[in-house]
C-alpha cells in the first residue's frame, strides 16, 4: 500500500515497478501461507475424524471457517483481482486505492481480536455447500472491493470543490470508516492480553464513542468529527495527483463496472442461492431473516439497483459512482458490522 502511495506521488516508473514487484511476492507468499494452512488444517481434522474420506476431509479443512480464515481469503482475492485489472489495463494508479482496503482488512484482524487457531468445525459448518458458498462470496466482495476503489477514484477525479454533494459523502464515509478503524484499535490498545482473546463484540467503542464516561464519549465524536473535516478539506488534493496520471475517468468508471459486473453473479449465486441450500441444510429452513441473511439481501439489492439504473435507466458516472460505494458499505456491514453489533445464526463467524 505504502509503496502504491509513493508512486502516485512520485510517478516514477521504478516506484511503480517495485510495487507491482512487493504486491506479487506478497500475493505469492499468502497463497503458500493459505495452502500451508489448508494442509494443517486437513491434519487436524484427520486426527479428529480418522473415518473421513480424502475428499471429505479435503473440504472440510478448507480454510474459510471462521472471521480470521474467511478475512484472509479476502484480502488474496482482492490482491488477485486487482493485479489481474493491473496487468489488463497497464496502470498502476488504483493500487493507491485498492490496497488500502487490503490493508484495513489484515489491521482489522489484529484489533478485532478474533482468533487464529484451528479450531474443531461445527456441525452446522460441516457441508460442501458452505465451503462453495464462502468461496463464491468472498470472490463477490472482492470484486466490490475493487469496484469502490475505482468509484472512489472517479468521484475525487470529477470533483471540481469541495461543496459537491457526491465529494461530501465520499469524504463522510472514508471519514467514518476511517474513524471506526481507528476506535477500534484503541479498544485493542486498552485491554489486556487476557482480554484481547475475547470477541471484539464485547468491547466494541468502549474506549471512545461507548465509553461509561460522558466526557470521553464526547471527545470522541468532536474528535471524529475533526477527522472527517480534514479528510473533507485535504482529499481534494488527490485530484492534482490523479490528474498527472495516465488514468481517465472513463477507464475508472469501466473498472468499477466491470467489477460489480463480475461480482454481482458470484454474490447472488454463491452468496444467497447456496447460502439458503446450506442454511436448509443445517437449520431446515432456506431463509430465517437472520440479520446477516437480511442484509445480505440489502446489498445484494443496491448492487441490483445499480445493474438495473446502468442498463435500463442508462445511470451513467456520479450517479452509479454513489451506488458503487453504498455497495461496498453494505457488504462491509453485512461481514464485518453484523458480527460486532448483532446477533444471530451467523454469530459463529465472528469467532
Amino acid at each position: 500500500m505504502i509503496v502504491y502511495v509513493i508512486y502516485l506521488v512520485t510517478r516514477s516508473k521504478t516506484v511503480g515497478l517495485a510495487a507491482t514487484s512487493v504486491t506479487i511476492f506478497g500475493f505469492v507468499c499468502q497463497t503458500i501461507a493459505f495452502l500451508t494452512r489448508w494442509s494443517h488444517s486437513y491434519d487436524f481434522w484427520v486426527a479428529s475424524n480418522p473415518t473421513s474420506s480424502l475428499v471429505e476431509s479435503l473440504l472440510r479443512a478448507a480454510p474459510l471457517r471462521n472471521l480470521y480464515e474467511s478475512l484472509i481469503f479476502f484480502v488474496w482475492s482482492l490482491i488477485l483481482i486487482h493485479l489481474l485489472i493491473e496487468f489488463k489495463y497497464k496502470n498502476r494508479s488504483l493500487g493507491a486505492f485498492v490496497t488500502p482496503v487490503a490493508a484495513l482488512a489484515l489491521l482489522f484482524i489484529d484489533i478485532s481480536g478474533t482468533t487464529k487457531e484451528i479450531q474443531p468445525l461445527m456441525p452446522a459448518l460441516q457441508s460442501n455447500w458452505l465451503l462453495f458458498h464462502v468461496l463464491l462470496a468472498f470472490l463477490g466482495y472482492a470484486a466490490f472491493g475493487v469496484s469502490f476503489g475505482a468509484a472512489a477514484a472517479y468521484i475525487i477525479m470529477i470533483t471540481e470543490n469541495r461543496k459537491e454533494k457526491t465529494y461530501i459523502f465520499w469524504s463522510i464515509i472514508i471519514g467514518i470508516f476511517l474513524v471506526v478503524l481507528i476506535a477500534m484499535g484503541m479498544d485493542f490498545l486498552g485491554l489486556s492480553a487476557e482480554e484481547r482473546k475475547e470477541l471484539i463484540q464485547s468491547h466494541f467503542l468502549k474506549t471512545t464513542f461507548r465509553s461509561d464516561s460522558g466526557g470521553v464519549a464526547a471527545a470522541s465524536y468532536v474528535i471524529g468529527i475533526a477527522f472527517i473535516y480534514l479528510i473533507w478539506q485535504f482529499g481534494l488534493g488527490l485530484k492534482k495527483v490523479l490528474g498527472s496520471l495516465a488514468v481517465t475517468p472513463q477507464m475508472l468508471e469501466d473498472i468499477e463496472y466491470k467489477s460489480i459486473a463480475i461480482g454481482f453473479p458470484l454474490f447472488t449465486i454463491g452468496g444467497l442461492i447456496m447460502g439458503a441450500i446450506w442454511a436448509n441444510s443445517a437449520w431446515g429452513k432456506y431463509w430465517s431473516w437472520d440479520p446477516k441473511e437480511t442484509w445480505s439481501l440489502i446489498t445484494w439489492f443496491v448492487y441490483a439497483l445499480y445493474i438495473h439504473a446502468r442498463f435500463v435507466a442508462g445511470w451513467r458516472g456520479k450517479r452509479v459512482a454513489i451506488l458503487a460505494v453504498v455497495g461496498f458499505v453494505a457488504v462491509i456491514f453485512t461481514y464485518l458490522g453484523v458480527n460486532l453489533v448483532l446477533s444471530g445464526l451467523h454469530s459463529y463467524g465472528s469467532g
